[in-house]
């Protein structure tokens, strides 16, 4: 087996700590954090948001103590500045158009590019890389891949609010993100060499300037070694960052190693994959997605059971077995949308919503600090 070294980005929201708002001082965080956080911050479109992320992790329990032990960090910084930092793909109730653009010229570039859609793209979430052995096996691991985004999504939803109200659906995030050009389900590729060939043309022409301009779902990456998913809502707990990650390395496992049984997974067609993503984003956990080759709608939980029994074979391989069943717990409790709606039922007050968002993401980390 290829060793499937993993790295993970999380982009959280900066939250004042009276007002419970968006507030635009990621500066003051990355200022902050050089000390104890040193590369591991960077600047977002919005000043709103910071991501954080890891180093090339050999296994999943190295991404389990290096995101706990920089999430106890940055939380620390947040404090110290009078902020409070938070997991969620959106922010219950704050507008984007009271957000301050980071000044730099990549952004200023995207702004000129797409205006409103660009300036209106207040969202966070989770990327994670997986490490492939070569470009040409990561584009037949990336059309195969493509049938399980939805699967794994739904365990991520986390934004069921926008700009103050109850949206219907559970991750929001995705539909403020289909504005943007190059996003969503990737195409079929038949080879490295066709998707280089559409990267060639779209820089060509002027499209875009750069390969990171393609913001799919899921791409192997064009400058690491890496297949990355960028599919999910940035989660609030880090054993569910932790979980999401592990299942996505293995089902990347899994699909190499059927490779190189000289086996396949059948490709789907991207309008049915479509479908899919479409009810999870809707319903998460709590819906039901279509089983392509039964031809009919099937719980979201019996779709799981499947999943995992095909990752069956590679889990203990990885060492990631515990990680990859904390998915039952993500069921049991309901995922970050689902949790949310149940504090608003409760409260009827979307700030208590953001006081339960942000003591989730602290949840294990920092019991010493005082909220």
């Amino acid at each position: 087996m290829h060793r499937f070294t993993l790295g993970v980005e999380e982009e959280y929201q900066i939250i004042d700590a009276e007002s419970r708002d968006l507030v635009s001082h990621v500066s003051k965080i990355i200022e902050g954090g050089k000390a104890t956080l040193q590369e591991h911050l960077k600047h977002e479109m919005h000043e709103s948001v910071i991501e954080m992320e890891t180093g090339i992790c050999n296994n999943i329990q190295e991404v389990q103590a290096e995101l706990t032990d920089l999430r106890k960090k940055l939380v620390t910084v947040a404090h110290e500045n009078n902020c409070r930092v938070s997991g969620g793909g959106t922010h219950p109730f704050s507008r984007w158009q009271d957000n301050t653009i980071t000044k730099a010229d990549r952004y200023d570039k995207i702004v000129e590019d797409l205006g409103d859609v660009a300036r209106s793209n207040l969202i966070f979430g989770l990327h994670v890389h997986v490490g492939i052995p070569d470009r040409e096996e990561g584009i037949r691991i990336q059309n195969s891949m493509r049938y399980f985004l939805p699967h794994i999504y739904a365990l991520s939803t986390n934004s069921p609010f926008w700009l103050g109200r109850k949206t219907g659906f559970k991750s929001y995030r995705q539909e403020v993100f289909v504005k943007f050009p190059r996003t969503g389900i990737p195409s079929y590729f038949a080879s490295a060499a066709e998707f280089d060939a559409y990267i060639n043309l779209m820089i060509k022409t002027g499209t875009i300037d750069n390969a990171k301009k393609i913001w799919w779902d899921l791409r192997v990456h064009p400058f690491y070694p890496t297949i990355e998913f960028r599919i999910c809502d940035m989660p609030l707990r880090v054993e569910e960052t932790v979980c999401l990650a592990a299942i996505m390395q293995a089902v990347t496992a899994k699909i190499y190693k059927l490779h190189q049984q000289n086996l396949s997974f059948r490709p789907y067609r991207r309008l049915l994959i479509n479908e899919n993503k479409w009810r999870a984003s809707k319903d998460g956990i709590h819906g039901s997605l279509i089983d392509f080759g039964k031809e009919e709608s099937v719980p979201y939980e019996n779709l799981l059971k499947e999943l995992l029994a095909f990752i069956d074979d590679v889990v203990d391989e990885l060492g990631s077995r515990k990680e990859v069943e904390y998915a039952w717990e993500m069921i049991r409790r309901g995922t970050g949308a689902d949790r949310q709606l149940k504090v608003f039922e409760e409260t009827g007050d979307l700030k208590s919503v953001v006081d339960y968002m942000i003591a989730e993401t602290e949840y294990g980390i920092t019991h010493h600090i005082d909220n």
